[in-house]
């Protein structure tokens, strides 16, 4: 019997349109009416999550945002894990030269240093709006605040996002969690941040083994994940390398695929 499932949401849970079908809404909703743990998790920004999944989700429902380092419950903020500002300037030095754009999540605000098509784009998601100021400003901000990113967005170019990639975990892949959300995006977190670490942490609170749980997903920061979970699925319009690694693939994320999922383990 499964317990508890795990969705991402751009690729996944979502549409084309960033919205959730009706059938997927309905699905979901008489899992959690039979007392299934169903999370959305995601590496968005909190706020680019709330406004869609308050629309099906109660409070009671936890959500993972930030790939992981930042998790939302009952209106409190239950975990959170941020990167050393020592290696946020790191970060920032090695990929300043080359053609990029970074996005820094801190808790509920972003910053980047100019604005372009990628902060743009990351903008129609969410109603925060980005500071757009000079790094050292931000870093100033941060110290201030003793805090720093739970998240770094490097955007750019597919085969200059792998180069950079290899780059940052031959320097700090033992300080780091580095995983790509698409072929485009970099995410860049503190070793205590992944999605299946805010998925382990979960299942301790809610008393749940790791047999028990679903987790569905479609791109390379769910992989991870996809291996954990007792059952892990992969979306129609997952990479190969996703799908070889999941136990069940499903259609798309335009075809229904979560709900044809859901209803393919719990019925």
């Amino acid at each position: 019997m499964y317990k508890a499932v795990f969705i991402d949401m751009d690729g996944t849970l979502l549409q084309k349109d960033h919205t959730i079908s009706d059938t997927s809404k309905k699905v979901i909703k008489e899992l959690l009416d039979k007392g299934i743990l169903i999370v959305p998790i995601s590496a968005r920004p909190l706020h680019g999550i709330l406004p869609i999944s308050q629309q099906l989700f109660p409070d009671t429902i936890p959500v993972v945002s930030l790939n992981g380092s930042y998790i939302f419950l009952n209106n409190e903020i239950i975990y959170q894990s941020a990167v050393p500002l020592e290696d946020v300037v790191s970060v920032h030095k090695e990929i300043a030269p080359h053609d990029v754009s970074a996005m820094y999540y801190s808790q509920m605000d972003w910053y980047a240093e100019a604005d372009n098509a990628h902060i743009q784009k990351e903008q129609k998601i969410t109603d925060v709006k980005i500071k757009i100021q000079p790094f050292h400003l931000t870093v100033d901000e941060w110290k201030a605040k003793q805090n720093g990113p739970n998240k770094i967005l490097i955007a750019g170019n597919a085969d200059l996002i792998n180069g950079i990639e290899k780059r940052l975990i031959e320097d700090h892949g033992d300080k780091l969690n580095m995983s790509k959300s698409k072929t485009t995006y970099l995410e860049v977190m503190s070793l205590g941040s992944s999605k299946t670490k805010a998925i382990k942490f979960l299942l301790e609170r809610y008393g749940i083994r790791q047999n028990e749980i679903i987790a569905i997903g479609d791109n390379f920061n769910d992989k991870e994940m996809i291996e954990f979970a007792g059952v892990g699925v992969a979306m129609g319009n997952a990479p190969d390398e996703i799908k070889k690694v999941a136990d069940y693939v499903t259609a798309t994320n335009n075809e229904d695929g979560v709900a044809k999922a859901l209803n393919h383990f719990f019925n």
